[in-house]
């Protein structure tokens, strides 16, 4: 939902940062892969009680994350750097929540499963409609910089960021943030899920009318 307001006013600062890098030669896909080796660190440290640490390894992965794009765009967008992106991506969210539900297991394991399953469905959803929209050549209005057709939602990236945050700054909470996080990510797949729907049925549509 924030995505595509915040992105705007980060594209300049990162591309600032990404200039010399790309100057030494340092390409996306090794960005992508650093950062994605330091958010899992997160992990580990979560399970330890460790949330201060593990707020900075989060943060230093999501800069990572910016940072590869704006390498990429600058080295040239590329569909193996989006797929290794988006991969990690997903796999560090997931390792996010297992932290917290090794951090107090009694507590924690129910509503971490469900943030778990949540997150299936945002991402599913993601996924699924990235491939048919590349499939059918259908472009994102918003994001068009992107490597895969990126679908809005109630839970985007800025908004997860933000939810890691919180947990890490008030870890006792994190079963209620959990389940209310949960449910939002639960209605950004069921738009996502009509929206997809709707779209490709009205591009099966035009397709066949100009047959």
């Amino acid at each position: 939902m924030l995505d595509r307001y915040l992105a705007p006013l980060t594209r300049r600062p990162l591309a600032a940062l990404a200039s010399p890098l790309a100057q030494r030669g340092i390409r996306a896909d090794t960005v992508t892969l650093t950062a994605f080796a330091i958010g899992l660190l997160a992990l580990p440290l979560l399970a330890l009680n460790l949330y201060q640490l593990a707020l900075a390894a989060i943060l230093l992965n999501r800069l990572g994350d910016g940072l590869d794009g704006a390498l990429a765009r600058h080295q040239g967008i590329t569909d193996s750097g989006g797929f290794l992106d988006i991969t990690c991506d997903f796999i560090f969210y997931a390792a996010v929540v297992l932290g917290f539900a090794l951090a107090d297991p009694a507590l924690n394991a129910l509503p971490a499963a469900f943030l778990l399953f949540c997150f299936m469905g945002t991402g599913s959803s993601f996924l699924a409609f990235a491939v048919m929209a590349g499939k059918r050549g259908i472009e994102s209005p918003v994001y068009r910089h992107k490597s895969l057709y990126y679908m809005g939602g109630i839970t985007e990236g800025s908004e997860t960021l933000l939810f890691f945050i919180l947990l890490c700054l008030w870890p006792h909470a994190f079963a209620p943030l959990a389940w209310g996080f949960g449910a939002l990510c639960l209605l950004t797949t069921l738009t996502r899920i009509l929206g997809g729907v709707d779209t490709l049925r009205r591009h099966e549509r035009t397709k066949k009318d100009e047959m």
